[in-house]
């Protein structure tokens, strides 16, 4: 049995809440009459305890309500014992969250259970009552963990030449992003007239970025770190701050779309001889119903962006975190500030300028004359000695050095450009040789 709680009112909600605990084995399941319900829709018995339901077909179930139920509980007329239900299509504050809680904590003889949308939809699985909401999107509570960004900058930075042994504090940013981890398994059979032609029988990994504009694929080192053990949204927001972005979706909608994502991977064209020596071709794709689900939880996983001002320049790493593992995003660091190339597009090295803190590539970076210094060609001051150019912190070290030069020697004067003397001397031997009768 199907039912789209969308479509229902507020009374057949409690009426389908009603026909759910039946099938779930309670006893006299009562609907309470439609006025003056003294805060119960429903009340049930179990192995002699009384259960009183309250029943919220509404987005959002704040604490008065778990509150008002509690005392409803408290003065039911049994002589055993008492507990609450609220039933929701939606979701509970986490005000309404830790009431029930410490309820719970504290030994209350009349404990309140919270049943959302999701486990209500779970709870219908294995009594056959498909309860879709189409209109409640996933509520999670739990996210990988953020680790430490400050670490995760200073790893990536030990990749640069020359970087500072301490960088200064940087910035961090972080944003907890909705997605579906989908662990299935795909078992299809292909047959003709000869006997099978392509067999199905796999374990598929699926992650879903779940974003309300549409799921998408996530990019492959999402699924290294999705395994990661999780922590409390709140606690992780408690120290690094950040929102948590909507899923967008229900889960069942994310199951029709992982299903079909599968199912268009999986197809394949296969090439086989038929009874009569004919080569035939045919398209295998599984259908939804040959994908079976091992695992489908939503999780969130935290987008940290983190920044440091050296210098002139601004560098930030993005990444997806769980934990001590991350995925890259964006590399604004390992990235030359004046041509843009970057570790993904080049293997060559990048160096970091303590004259101006950019962070160039091999292209962009000379070495300083005066100090032997790595200085990018952004902020270098240039002159040119016997005809090769050459590049300074500053003027000022450009001066000391032009007084050095000028005290030189012809012979070192040369050697500031080794390719040049290297011609001249070839040239000279040349001459020599000739005018020797050598050549």
């Amino acid at each position: 049995m199907t039912t789209l709680l969308d479509e229902l009112s507020g009374y057949e909600f409690e009426d389908a809440v009603a026909s759910l605990f039946r099938a779930l084995g309670y006893d006299d399941v009562s609907v309470a009459t439609r006025v003056a319900d003294e805060g119960r829709d429903i009340t049930m018995y179990d192995d002699g305890t009384a259960y009183v339901v309250e029943c919220k077909h509404t987005d959002t179930v704040s604490r008065p309500v778990v509150q008002k139920l509690h005392s409803a509980v408290a003065t039911y007329p049994h002589d055993g014992p008492r507990r609450g239900m609220v039933v929701t299509s939606g979701r509970f504050t986490g005000p309404a969250e830790a009431y029930a809680e410490r309820l719970r904590e504290n030994g209350d003889p009349h404990p309140i259970e919270l049943i959302d949308g999701r486990a209500l939809r779970e709870l219908g699985e294995p009594v056959g009552m498909d309860l879709y909401n189409g209109r409640i999107e996933i509520v999670c509570e739990e996210t990988l963990p953020v680790g430490e960004p400050e670490a995760v900058l200073a790893a990536v930075f030990e990749a640069v030449e020359n970087a500072p042994a301490t960088l200064p504090e940087p910035s961090v940013g972080v944003t907890y992003r909705p997605v579906v981890d989908v662990r299935a398994h795909t078992r299809a059979t292909f047959e003709t007239s000869v006997g099978v032609i392509h067999r199905i029988d796999r374990r598929d990994h699926l992650v879903v970025e779940a974003d309300p504009s549409g799921p998408r694929v996530a990019p492959e080192g999402l699924s290294g770190i999705v395994d990661t053990d999780p922590i409390a949204l709140s606690e992780a927001r408690s120290r690094h701050g950040g929102e948590a972005r909507r899923f967008g979706w229900t889960e069942s909608d994310y199951r029709e779309w992982a299903r079909e994502r599968l199912c268009d991977a999986l197809e394949t064209t296969v090439t086989y001889t038929g009874d009569n020596n004919v080569t035939y071709t045919r398209d295998c794709r599984p259908t939804p119903d040959d994908v079976s689900f091992r695992s489908v939880e939503p999780i969130y996983v935290p987008r940290v962006e983190v920044a440091v001002e050296t210098g002139d320049y601004t560098h930030s790493y993005e990444y997806d975190a769980g934990g001590n593992r991350h995925a890259t995003r964006n590399d604004a660091v390992r990235r030359c500030v004046h041509c843009g190339t970057d570790a993904d597009a080049d293997e060559e090295a990048y160096t970091y300028c303590e004259n101006c803190g950019a962070i160039a590539c091999e292209s962009h970076t000379e070495t300083e004359r005066l100090t032997g210094e790595p200085v990018c060609t952004g902020c270098s001051v240039t002159e040119s000695f016997f005809f090769a150019e050459k590049h300074f912190f500053d003027t000022e070290n450009a001066e000391t050095f032009r007084n050095r030069y000028e005290a030189m020697p012809f012979y070192r004067k040369a050697l500031e450009n080794p390719r040049l003397t290297a011609v001249l001397v070839l040239g000279v031997l040349v001459a020599v040789g000739l005018a020797i009768g050598l050549i």
